[in-house]
Protein backbone atom coordinates (compact mmCIF):
# COMPACT_ATOMS: atom_id res chain seq x y z
CA UNK A 1 0.00 0.00 0.00
CA UNK A 2 1.41 3.37 -0.35
CA UNK A 3 0.24 6.83 0.79
CA UNK A 4 2.12 8.70 -1.65
CA UNK A 5 0.01 9.78 -5.12
CA UNK A 6 3.13 11.87 -5.77
CA UNK A 7 5.30 8.45 -6.02
CA UNK A 8 2.68 6.38 -7.96
CA UNK A 9 2.11 9.03 -10.37
CA UNK A 10 5.53 9.23 -11.01
CA UNK A 11 5.63 5.55 -10.57
CA UNK A 12 3.14 4.96 -13.97
CA UNK A 13 4.75 7.83 -15.74
CA UNK A 14 8.03 6.30 -15.89
CA UNK A 15 6.34 2.85 -16.74
CA UNK A 16 4.21 3.79 -19.30
CA UNK A 17 6.75 4.03 -22.37
CA UNK A 18 8.54 1.24 -21.27
CA UNK A 19 4.88 -0.80 -21.76
CA UNK A 20 4.11 0.95 -24.78
CA UNK A 21 7.15 -0.35 -26.32
CA UNK A 22 7.02 -3.45 -25.23
CA UNK A 23 3.32 -3.70 -26.85
CA UNK A 24 3.92 -1.71 -30.38
CA UNK A 25 7.28 -3.62 -30.64
CA UNK A 26 5.90 -7.19 -30.69
CA UNK A 27 1.77 -6.19 -32.20
CA UNK A 28 2.56 -2.92 -34.29
CA UNK A 29 -1.13 -1.57 -33.94
CA UNK A 30 -0.16 1.68 -31.80
CA UNK A 31 -3.60 3.14 -31.76
CA UNK A 32 -4.84 -0.12 -29.75
CA UNK A 33 -1.44 -0.59 -27.97
CA UNK A 34 -1.67 3.29 -26.36
CA UNK A 35 -5.24 2.01 -25.84
CA UNK A 36 -4.76 -0.51 -24.01
CA UNK A 37 -1.48 1.10 -21.98
CA UNK A 38 -4.13 3.71 -20.91
CA UNK A 39 -6.76 1.13 -19.77
CA UNK A 40 -3.76 -0.85 -17.86
CA UNK A 41 -2.93 2.92 -16.20
CA UNK A 42 -6.22 3.87 -14.63
CA UNK A 43 -6.55 0.18 -13.48
CA UNK A 44 -3.06 0.41 -11.79
CA UNK A 45 -4.55 3.76 -10.14
CA UNK A 46 -7.25 2.62 -9.07
CA UNK A 47 -6.09 -0.99 -7.35
CA UNK A 48 -2.20 0.45 -6.12
CA UNK A 49 -3.18 2.79 -3.59
CA UNK A 50 -5.24 0.21 -1.80
CA UNK A 51 -3.71 -3.10 -2.62
CA UNK A 52 -0.21 -2.16 -2.76
CA UNK A 53 2.44 -1.61 -5.83
CA UNK A 54 3.35 -4.82 -6.94
CA UNK A 55 6.80 -6.22 -6.55
CA UNK A 56 7.48 -5.64 -10.72
CA UNK A 57 5.32 -3.09 -11.38
CA UNK A 58 6.33 -2.77 -15.46
CA UNK A 59 6.15 -6.49 -15.65
CA UNK A 60 2.44 -6.42 -14.05
CA UNK A 61 1.19 -3.34 -16.15
CA UNK A 62 2.50 -5.56 -19.34
CA UNK A 63 0.73 -7.81 -18.16
CA UNK A 64 -2.62 -5.94 -18.08
CA UNK A 65 -2.26 -3.84 -20.72
CA UNK A 66 -1.91 -7.67 -22.67
CA UNK A 67 -5.55 -8.35 -21.90
CA UNK A 68 -6.67 -4.68 -22.81
CA UNK A 69 -5.02 -5.10 -26.15
CA UNK A 70 -6.81 -8.79 -26.49
CA UNK A 71 -9.77 -7.13 -25.19
CA UNK A 72 -9.84 -3.74 -28.00
CA UNK A 73 -8.36 -6.78 -30.56
CA UNK A 74 -11.63 -8.75 -30.22
CA UNK A 75 -13.74 -6.09 -30.19
CA UNK A 76 -12.55 -4.36 -33.12
CA UNK A 77 -11.96 -7.89 -34.85
CA UNK A 78 -16.00 -8.50 -34.75
CA UNK A 79 -17.06 -4.59 -35.30
CA UNK A 80 -14.90 -5.76 -38.95
CA UNK A 81 -16.69 -9.04 -38.86
CA UNK A 82 -20.43 -7.77 -38.47
CA UNK A 83 -19.12 -4.83 -40.97
CA UNK A 84 -18.09 -7.51 -43.77
CA UNK A 85 -21.27 -9.99 -42.48
CA UNK A 86 -24.14 -6.97 -43.52
CA UNK A 87 -21.85 -5.84 -46.34
CA UNK A 88 -21.89 -9.74 -48.27
CA UNK A 89 -25.26 -10.81 -46.59
CA UNK A 90 -23.57 -13.03 -44.59
CA UNK A 91 -25.17 -13.36 -41.13
CA UNK A 92 -22.84 -16.38 -40.24
CA UNK A 93 -20.01 -14.76 -40.85
CA UNK A 94 -20.51 -13.08 -37.30
CA UNK A 95 -19.79 -15.93 -35.30
CA UNK A 96 -16.37 -16.01 -36.70
CA UNK A 97 -14.10 -16.54 -33.55
CA UNK A 98 -11.47 -13.51 -32.95
CA UNK A 99 -7.75 -14.08 -32.93
CA UNK A 100 -6.57 -15.63 -30.39
CA UNK A 101 -3.96 -14.03 -27.83
CA UNK A 102 -0.56 -13.62 -29.12
CA UNK A 103 1.71 -14.45 -26.46
CA UNK A 104 0.89 -11.36 -24.24
CA UNK A 105 0.57 -13.22 -20.60
CA UNK A 106 3.12 -14.55 -18.18
CA UNK A 107 5.58 -12.64 -20.08
CA UNK A 108 9.22 -13.49 -17.97
CA UNK A 109 10.58 -10.18 -16.69
CA UNK A 110 14.48 -11.14 -17.70
CA UNK A 111 13.00 -10.53 -21.55
CA UNK A 112 11.95 -6.95 -20.69
CA UNK A 113 14.48 -4.92 -22.10
CA UNK A 114 14.63 -0.87 -22.61
CA UNK A 115 12.08 -1.02 -25.46
CA UNK A 116 11.52 2.77 -24.44
CA UNK A 117 14.92 3.35 -26.59
CA UNK A 118 13.70 0.90 -29.33
CA UNK A 119 10.36 3.10 -29.65
CA UNK A 120 11.92 6.58 -29.22
CA UNK A 121 13.91 5.59 -32.24
CA UNK A 122 10.95 4.47 -34.96
CA UNK A 123 11.15 7.75 -37.22
CA UNK A 124 9.26 5.56 -39.53
CA UNK A 125 9.84 7.00 -43.20
CA UNK A 126 5.78 7.54 -43.43
CA UNK A 127 5.80 9.95 -41.26
CA UNK A 128 7.14 13.83 -41.43
CA UNK A 129 9.96 14.35 -39.25
CA UNK A 130 7.70 16.59 -37.15
CA UNK A 131 4.81 13.88 -36.84
CA UNK A 132 7.64 11.61 -35.89
CA UNK A 133 9.01 13.72 -33.35
CA UNK A 134 5.37 14.57 -31.90
CA UNK A 135 4.42 10.70 -31.63
CA UNK A 136 7.16 10.03 -29.87
CA UNK A 137 7.09 12.69 -27.68
CA UNK A 138 3.59 11.54 -26.82
CA UNK A 139 4.34 8.21 -26.25
CA UNK A 140 8.07 7.96 -24.70
CA UNK A 141 8.28 11.52 -23.05
CA UNK A 142 4.41 11.23 -21.57
CA UNK A 143 4.17 15.17 -22.71
CA UNK A 144 0.20 15.49 -23.28
CA UNK A 145 -0.79 17.38 -26.59
CA UNK A 146 -0.66 20.94 -24.80
CA UNK A 147 3.14 20.26 -23.64
CA UNK A 148 4.13 18.76 -27.36
CA UNK A 149 2.44 21.90 -28.86
CA UNK A 150 4.02 24.42 -26.88
CA UNK A 151 7.44 22.90 -27.78
CA UNK A 152 7.01 23.39 -31.26
CA UNK A 153 5.05 27.15 -30.82
CA UNK A 154 2.04 25.81 -32.76
CA UNK A 155 -1.51 26.02 -31.84
CA UNK A 156 -2.71 22.42 -29.87
CA UNK A 157 -5.74 21.84 -32.21
CA UNK A 158 -2.65 22.14 -34.79
CA UNK A 159 -0.89 19.72 -32.49
CA UNK A 160 -3.52 17.15 -32.17
CA UNK A 161 -4.36 16.97 -35.58
CA UNK A 162 -0.66 16.11 -36.19
CA UNK A 163 -0.42 13.42 -33.70
CA UNK A 164 -3.89 11.41 -34.98
CA UNK A 165 -2.58 11.78 -38.76
CA UNK A 166 0.45 10.37 -37.59
CA UNK A 167 -1.26 7.36 -35.42
CA UNK A 168 -3.40 6.62 -38.46
CA UNK A 169 -0.36 6.41 -40.94
CA UNK A 170 1.29 4.08 -38.39
CA UNK A 171 -1.45 1.90 -38.48
CA UNK A 172 -2.02 1.73 -42.39
CA UNK A 173 1.42 1.25 -42.70
CA UNK A 174 1.67 -1.38 -40.10
CA UNK A 175 5.01 0.32 -38.94
CA UNK A 176 7.77 -1.26 -37.27
CA UNK A 177 9.99 -0.34 -35.11
CA UNK A 178 13.92 -0.60 -35.13
CA UNK A 179 16.52 1.46 -34.16
CA UNK A 180 18.50 4.01 -36.45
CA UNK A 181 22.11 3.29 -37.66
CA UNK A 182 24.58 5.51 -39.04
CA UNK A 183 23.34 4.74 -42.18
CA UNK A 184 19.39 6.26 -41.13
CA UNK A 185 20.62 10.29 -40.31
CA UNK A 186 17.49 11.41 -41.03
CA UNK A 187 16.38 9.09 -38.01
CA UNK A 188 18.65 9.68 -35.98
CA UNK A 189 18.50 13.56 -36.30
CA UNK A 190 14.65 12.58 -35.57
CA UNK A 191 15.73 10.92 -32.69
CA UNK A 192 17.58 13.42 -30.91
CA UNK A 193 15.83 16.50 -31.46
CA UNK A 194 13.15 14.28 -29.44
CA UNK A 195 14.98 13.59 -26.94
CA UNK A 196 16.03 17.57 -26.97
CA UNK A 197 12.95 18.79 -26.59
CA UNK A 198 11.86 16.38 -23.90
CA UNK A 199 14.58 17.38 -21.59
CA UNK A 200 13.61 21.13 -22.44
CA UNK A 201 10.16 20.65 -21.10
CA UNK A 202 11.66 18.96 -18.06
CA UNK A 203 14.52 21.82 -17.53
CA UNK A 204 11.76 24.60 -17.23
CA UNK A 205 7.69 23.11 -17.41
CA UNK A 206 5.23 24.78 -19.81
CA UNK A 207 2.91 24.56 -17.88
CA UNK A 208 2.72 23.85 -13.77
CA UNK A 209 3.73 24.76 -10.39
CA UNK A 210 6.94 23.50 -10.22
CA UNK A 211 9.60 25.12 -12.97
CA UNK A 212 11.18 21.76 -13.25
CA UNK A 213 10.28 18.44 -13.88
CA UNK A 214 13.01 16.35 -12.97
CA UNK A 215 11.60 12.85 -14.30
CA UNK A 216 11.83 14.23 -17.63
CA UNK A 217 15.27 15.16 -17.32
CA UNK A 218 16.51 12.66 -15.93
CA UNK A 219 14.55 10.20 -18.17
CA UNK A 220 16.02 12.32 -21.73
CA UNK A 221 19.71 11.58 -20.08
CA UNK A 222 19.17 8.58 -19.50
CA UNK A 223 18.38 8.12 -22.98
CA UNK A 224 20.81 10.26 -24.19
CA UNK A 225 23.47 7.95 -22.45
CA UNK A 226 22.04 4.97 -24.18
CA UNK A 227 22.02 6.90 -27.62
CA UNK A 228 25.21 7.82 -27.02
CA UNK A 229 26.71 4.08 -26.27
CA UNK A 230 25.07 2.75 -29.25
CA UNK A 231 26.89 5.55 -31.65
CA UNK A 232 29.85 6.77 -29.45
CA UNK A 233 31.74 8.10 -32.52
CA UNK A 234 28.42 10.70 -33.43
CA UNK A 235 29.51 14.04 -32.77
CA UNK A 236 25.85 15.72 -32.00
CA UNK A 237 24.52 12.38 -29.70
CA UNK A 238 28.17 13.08 -27.85
CA UNK A 239 27.06 17.27 -27.92
CA UNK A 240 23.55 16.69 -27.28
CA UNK A 241 24.43 14.73 -24.15
CA UNK A 242 27.44 17.17 -23.04
CA UNK A 243 24.35 20.10 -23.40
CA UNK A 244 22.08 18.04 -20.75
CA UNK A 245 24.70 17.35 -18.62
CA UNK A 246 26.02 21.25 -18.21
CA UNK A 247 22.11 22.34 -18.34
CA UNK A 248 21.22 19.91 -15.78
CA UNK A 249 24.43 20.64 -13.39
CA UNK A 250 22.29 24.12 -12.60
CA UNK A 251 19.66 22.39 -11.08
CA UNK A 252 19.84 23.01 -7.17
CA UNK A 253 21.06 26.46 -7.98
CA UNK A 254 17.65 27.41 -10.16
CA UNK A 255 15.23 27.60 -7.58
CA UNK A 256 15.27 28.82 -3.64
CA UNK A 257 13.95 26.83 -0.97
CA UNK A 258 10.46 28.40 -1.05
CA UNK A 259 10.07 27.47 -5.31
CA UNK A 260 10.94 30.91 -6.49
CA UNK A 261 12.82 30.92 -9.71
CA UNK A 262 16.47 31.82 -9.91
CA UNK A 263 17.89 33.71 -12.52
CA UNK A 264 21.68 32.62 -13.80
CA UNK A 265 23.45 35.82 -12.94
CA UNK A 266 22.05 35.41 -8.71
CA UNK A 267 22.42 31.43 -8.34
CA UNK A 268 25.28 30.12 -6.04
CA UNK A 269 27.64 28.68 -8.37
CA UNK A 270 28.65 26.31 -5.41
CA UNK A 271 25.50 24.29 -5.88
CA UNK A 272 25.74 23.65 -9.40
CA UNK A 273 27.44 19.62 -10.18
CA UNK A 274 30.66 20.21 -10.68
CA UNK A 275 31.39 16.19 -10.92
CA UNK A 276 28.64 16.48 -13.74
CA UNK A 277 30.60 19.85 -15.27
CA UNK A 278 33.26 17.99 -15.86
CA UNK A 279 32.30 14.77 -16.78
CA UNK A 280 30.30 16.95 -19.79
CA UNK A 281 33.16 19.35 -20.61
CA UNK A 282 35.75 16.29 -21.25
CA UNK A 283 32.78 14.80 -23.30
CA UNK A 284 32.50 17.96 -25.61
CA UNK A 285 36.49 18.46 -25.58
CA UNK A 286 36.61 14.71 -27.42
CA UNK A 287 33.86 15.33 -29.45
CA UNK A 288 34.65 18.99 -31.12
CA UNK A 289 38.54 17.25 -31.38
CA UNK A 290 37.03 14.38 -33.33
CA UNK A 291 33.57 15.05 -34.92
CA UNK A 292 32.36 17.61 -37.95
CA UNK A 293 30.74 20.27 -35.76
CA UNK A 294 27.15 20.54 -35.32
CA UNK A 295 24.27 22.63 -33.59
CA UNK A 296 23.64 19.85 -30.04
CA UNK A 297 27.81 20.49 -30.34
CA UNK A 298 27.49 24.36 -30.25
CA UNK A 299 24.73 24.66 -27.63
CA UNK A 300 27.24 23.04 -25.59
CA UNK A 301 29.76 24.93 -26.12
CA UNK A 302 28.09 27.71 -24.68
CA UNK A 303 26.94 26.23 -21.87
CA UNK A 304 30.34 25.35 -21.11
CA UNK A 305 31.22 29.00 -21.52
CA UNK A 306 28.98 29.24 -18.54
CA UNK A 307 30.39 26.43 -16.45
CA UNK A 308 33.91 27.94 -17.00
CA UNK A 309 32.90 31.27 -15.21
CA UNK A 310 33.72 31.42 -11.52
CA UNK A 311 30.81 34.49 -11.10
CA UNK A 312 28.28 35.87 -13.43
CA UNK A 313 30.88 39.38 -14.04
CA UNK A 314 33.53 36.72 -15.26
CA UNK A 315 30.90 35.21 -17.99
CA UNK A 316 32.67 35.41 -21.82
CA UNK A 317 29.37 37.27 -23.52
CA UNK A 318 31.06 38.30 -26.42
CA UNK A 319 32.53 34.19 -26.93
CA UNK A 320 28.90 33.33 -26.11
CA UNK A 321 27.63 35.84 -28.81
CA UNK A 322 29.78 34.63 -31.47
CA UNK A 323 29.12 30.90 -30.68
CA UNK A 324 25.06 31.94 -31.17
CA UNK A 325 25.86 33.18 -34.58
CA UNK A 326 27.62 30.75 -36.17
CA UNK A 327 24.68 28.52 -34.47
CA UNK A 328 22.25 30.75 -36.44
CA UNK A 329 23.82 30.18 -39.57
CA UNK A 330 23.60 26.35 -39.02
CA UNK A 331 20.28 26.13 -38.48
CA UNK A 332 18.68 29.15 -40.54
CA UNK A 333 15.37 30.83 -39.47
CA UNK A 334 15.23 29.43 -35.67
CA UNK A 335 13.79 33.10 -33.61
CA UNK A 336 14.61 31.28 -30.78
CA UNK A 337 18.48 30.75 -31.63
CA UNK A 338 18.19 34.77 -32.48
CA UNK A 339 16.15 35.50 -29.56
CA UNK A 340 19.22 34.12 -27.03
CA UNK A 341 21.55 35.58 -29.44
CA UNK A 342 19.76 38.93 -28.82
CA UNK A 343 20.44 38.16 -24.51
CA UNK A 344 24.33 37.56 -25.44
CA UNK A 345 24.70 40.61 -27.73
CA UNK A 346 23.12 42.79 -24.79
CA UNK A 347 25.47 41.58 -22.31
CA UNK A 348 28.76 41.66 -24.34
CA UNK A 349 27.84 44.92 -26.67
CA UNK A 350 25.26 46.90 -24.66
CA UNK A 351 21.30 46.15 -24.87
CA UNK A 352 20.43 48.74 -27.54
CA UNK A 353 22.77 46.19 -30.19
CA UNK A 354 20.49 43.14 -28.02
CA UNK A 355 17.28 45.15 -29.31
CA UNK A 356 18.53 45.47 -32.41
CA UNK A 357 19.16 41.60 -33.10
CA UNK A 358 15.68 40.74 -31.08
CA UNK A 359 13.85 43.30 -33.88
CA UNK A 360 14.86 41.15 -36.36
CA UNK A 361 12.83 38.40 -34.97
CA UNK A 362 9.96 40.32 -33.33
CA UNK A 363 7.01 39.91 -35.86
CA UNK A 364 7.86 35.88 -36.41
CA UNK A 365 4.72 34.33 -36.13
CA UNK A 366 6.08 31.26 -34.28
CA UNK A 367 6.77 33.83 -31.57
CA UNK A 368 3.40 35.17 -31.18
CA UNK A 369 2.36 32.86 -27.91
CA UNK A 370 5.21 32.60 -26.60
CA UNK A 371 6.47 34.74 -23.56
CA UNK A 372 10.13 34.74 -24.30
CA UNK A 373 10.39 37.53 -26.60
CA UNK A 374 8.66 39.71 -24.06
CA UNK A 375 10.91 38.62 -21.56
CA UNK A 376 13.70 39.34 -23.39
CA UNK A 377 12.69 42.80 -24.66
CA UNK A 378 11.71 43.98 -20.92
CA UNK A 379 15.24 42.62 -19.65
CA UNK A 380 17.00 45.07 -22.31
CA UNK A 381 14.97 47.81 -22.36
CA UNK A 382 15.20 47.45 -18.04
CA UNK A 383 19.31 47.45 -18.85
CA UNK A 384 18.84 50.72 -20.70
CA UNK A 385 16.87 52.21 -18.26
CA UNK A 386 13.71 52.47 -19.72
CA UNK A 387 11.55 51.26 -16.79
CA UNK A 388 8.38 51.80 -18.40
CA UNK A 389 8.69 49.92 -21.13
CA UNK A 390 10.29 46.91 -19.29
CA UNK A 391 7.53 46.79 -17.01
CA UNK A 392 5.00 46.72 -19.37
CA UNK A 393 7.18 43.55 -21.26
CA UNK A 394 7.54 41.77 -18.18
CA UNK A 395 3.56 41.93 -17.17
CA UNK A 396 2.94 40.72 -20.50
CA UNK A 397 5.60 37.93 -20.62
CA UNK A 398 4.01 36.87 -17.15
CA UNK A 399 0.83 36.83 -18.53
CA UNK A 400 1.60 34.29 -21.22
CA UNK A 401 3.45 31.93 -19.27
CA UNK A 402 1.90 29.15 -17.20
CA UNK A 403 5.01 28.33 -15.48
CA UNK A 404 3.70 29.48 -11.90
CA UNK A 405 7.30 30.19 -10.94
CA UNK A 406 8.34 32.00 -14.07
CA UNK A 407 4.87 34.00 -14.04
CA UNK A 408 5.93 34.77 -10.18
CA UNK A 409 9.46 35.77 -11.65
CA UNK A 410 8.24 37.99 -14.20
CA UNK A 411 5.61 39.79 -11.78
CA UNK A 412 8.32 40.68 -9.39
CA UNK A 413 10.62 42.04 -11.76
CA UNK A 414 7.62 43.80 -12.70
CA UNK A 415 7.07 45.38 -9.82
CA UNK A 416 10.64 45.93 -9.17
CA UNK A 417 11.24 48.06 -12.35
CA UNK A 418 11.79 50.99 -11.00
CA UNK A 419 14.58 53.83 -11.62
CA UNK A 420 16.48 52.75 -8.32
CA UNK A 421 16.38 48.98 -8.85
CA UNK A 422 18.64 46.93 -9.14
CA UNK A 423 20.46 46.14 -12.61
CA UNK A 424 17.99 43.40 -14.61
CA UNK A 425 19.38 39.80 -14.93
CA UNK A 426 18.18 37.42 -17.90
CA UNK A 427 15.87 34.25 -16.89
CA UNK A 428 17.76 31.16 -16.98
CA UNK A 429 16.77 29.69 -20.10
CA UNK A 430 19.51 28.90 -21.99
CA UNK A 431 18.93 25.95 -23.82
CA UNK A 432 17.01 27.00 -27.17
CA UNK A 433 14.11 25.38 -28.79
CA UNK A 434 15.30 24.11 -32.58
Amino acid sequence: MTDDPGHLEDLLRRGAPQVLGVLVRWHGRFDLCEDAVQEALLTAAARWPSGGVPDEPVAWLITVAGRKLTDLWRSEHARRQREQAVAAGDIAAQRHAPPADAGLLGTPTEALLDDTLELLLCAHPALSEPSQIALTLRAVGGLNTAEIARAFLVPEPTMAQRISRAKATITAEGATFTAPDHHQVERLAAALHVLYLIFNEGYTASAGQTLTRVDLTAEAIRLTRQLHRLLPDDGETAGLLALMLLTDARRDARTSPDGRLVPLAEQDRRRWHHDTVHEARHLLAHTLATAVLGPYQLQAAIAAVHAEAATDTDTDWRQIAILYRILERLLADNPMVTLNRAVAVGMANGPRAGLEVLDTVAADPRLRRHHRPDAVRAHLLEQLGDHTGAREHYRRAARATLNQPEKRYLEERAVRTTPSSAAATPPDRDVTQL
